[in-house]
């Protein structure tokens, strides 16, 4: 099967407050909108460009993670490079270029989704060209809805409040849109990927085009799953209920699982498995220019930056380390057969002395002679046998996991919980909880309370998500960073909430972008800091 092709060339434009009359000028190298979006080839690669806006430094590469994990109680900054430690630590600045790179090229994703909505919407399956045909006019659209959604996601998430900007620019004005309020956005999410679930296929395996077998694109169940994990997050338990429940006795019932191991979720062998609802597409194949930022080009590659940038010392740049803290949680409870959670080796590099370590002598790792070190692998080629980090043209291929089966698995039965089903919550942790080897919770902790349930899943989501760029999110959503206590518990776990304050949970808008759009208005992150 053929995975998605993410090398074609098409054109690209991000969103730039500050353009005046250079916005008239038109560039001889690109195609123009007067000669493009003329026919079904090049609305196909409309589609295909908005996954190119996912593999950039600002996007799912690298920073767009990295800011999210540096941020959660599992992993904190710890680079020479001193933008990352104080993304980690709550005191980035405005005119941190960082987050000005997560900002870019989620906006590039908006503004490409927006391309393909306008003009392929335009386009007919009538007359003797027959365009499109309408089950390829809905799948493209569909994907743009989609990728407009996760775009949102992903800005509401990290920068709390932005311009909502859902048509292509027409007058002057237009360059300089004023900032949404948080429920204009989210709205705006739930309206898309209700769009987008609607008109996405389930696969790509027996569509008719040129993304016929394409594995990777978004697809109905990729939709469904994320609207369902943005109804959590809006704590709109009744709404999330009826979501989830189509995994589980709908449409897509019979089409997601767990995979067998909990490590084929971050290896290239097991890429796109039964597991994934969603996940960005890397690779260390074709291309000689390395996919850093820009606009794509024919000489582009796919690979992902966080390899090195979470790789131990000596094989990578180290810019990032684990917690004490979830080295510790994942040994609060044994498998059903004595063993640590196998979830541990997974996703932390560590040297634990019960004969369980051989697969780490067997690549002679640096830190195997500091036995109190513990460094990142999750992502990384350290578990999977590669000698280095360093050469992303051969650690660089591990696809980003944005949404997994196991994530509607946790989510549900949280869900579950809130609305004071608790017990009907058991069966769903479980499933998580037997791939990892651990007991029967409704054995070992029968009868739990809401509360005491609560306590359970935070416990949970911990180990199958650490590292994974979702903990601060969830950190956020259950607002433990207004509660004395858990703030408390925070700052012990991890110091880098030592310098939280309130509204730093959020990244601070960047200065250039106030700057640059009088409409702009600055979030609870800016204010916080005065700048």
């Amino acid at each position: 099967m053929k995975k998605l092709n993410i090398f074609i060339l098409f054109l690209s434009a991000s969103i730039l407050f500050s353009c005046d009359h250079l916005l008239d000028q038109v560039n001889p190298n690109l195609p123009t909108v007067d000669d493009h979006w003329n026919n079904a080839d090049q609305a196909f690669a409309g589609a295909t460009a908005l996954y190119n806006a996912l593999i950039t430094d600002g996007a799912y590469m690298r920073t767009l993670v990295g800011a999210a994990d540096s941020r959660g109680d599992d992993f904190k900054g710890d680079s020479p490079d001193v933008r990352i430690v104080q993304i980690g630590k709550f005191i980035a600045q405005s005119d941190q270029d960082m987050l000005s790179w997560i900002w870019r090229d989620m906006y590039i994703l908006n503004f490409r989704a927006n391309q393909v909505l306008t003009y392929v919407e335009g386009m007919s399956a009538e007359g003797e060209q027959r365009i499109l045909e309408p089950a390829q006019k809905n799948r493209i659209l569909g994907q743009a809805y989609f990728m407009r959604a996760l775009a949102y996601f992903n800005l509401a998430n990290n920068f709390q409040v932005v311009p909502l900007i859902t048509a292509l620019p027409q007058t002057e004005a237009d360059y300089y849109p004023e900032t949404a309020t948080q429920d204009e956005i989210w709205a705006q999410i739930i309206s898309d990927l209700q769009m987008a679930e609607s008109l996405l296929p389930l696969d790509y395996l027996s569509v008719s085009g040129p993304d016929n077998g394409h594995i990777g694109r978004a697809t109905a169940g990729a939709a469904a799953g994320l609207l369902g994990k943005v109804y959590v997050y809006r704590q709109m338990w009744t709404e999330a209920k009826g979501q989830f429940e189509k995994f589980f006795t709908g449409a897509y019932k019979d089409i997601y699982d767990l995979a067998p191991e909990y490590a084929h979720n971050f290896d290239e062998a097991h890429e796109n498995n039964v597991e994934s609802l969603f996940e960005v597409q890397f690779t260390t194949v074709g291309g000689t220019d390395h996919n850093w930022a820009g606009d794509p080009n024919a000489n582009w590659k796919a690979l992902s930056g966080l390899a090195v940038s979470y790789a131990m010392p000596d094989r990578g740049w180290s810019d990032y380390t684990p917690t004490t803290w979830i080295h510790q949680e994942y040994k609060k409870e044994r498998t059903a057969d004595g063993k640590l959670d196998p979830r541990l080796k997974i996703t932390l590099a560590s040297y634990e002395a019960e004969g369980e370590d051989d697969w780490n002598l067997a690549y002679g790792n640096p830190w195997f002679h500091d036995q109190d070190a513990v460094y990142c692998s999750k992502w990384t080629g350290n578990r999977i046998g590669y000698s280095d980090d360093w050469t992303l043209d051969i650690s660089g291929g591990i696809n980003y996991r944005v949404l997994r089966f196991a994530d509607i698995l946790l989510l549900y039965a949280e869900t579950l919980n809130e609305l004071g089903q608790t017990a009907d919550a058991y069966p769903y942790i479980q499933r998580v909880r037997t791939r990892a080897g651990l007991a029967d919770l409704a054995t070992t902790m029968p009868g739990l309370s809401q509360d005491q349930m609560r306590e359970q899943l935070y416990h949970e989501r911990a180990l199958e998500f650490a590292i994974e760029g979702q903990r601060i999110f969830d950190i956020i959503r259950w607002g433990w960073l207004y509660d004395s206590s858990m703030l408390e518990e925070l700052k012990a776990r991890d110091d880098d909430f030592e310098t939280w304050v309130p509204g730093r949970e959020y990244l601070p808008i960047p200065r250039t972008e106030l700057d640059n759009n009088p409409n702009l208005s600055p979030n609870d992150a800016n204010r916080a800091s005065g700048n």
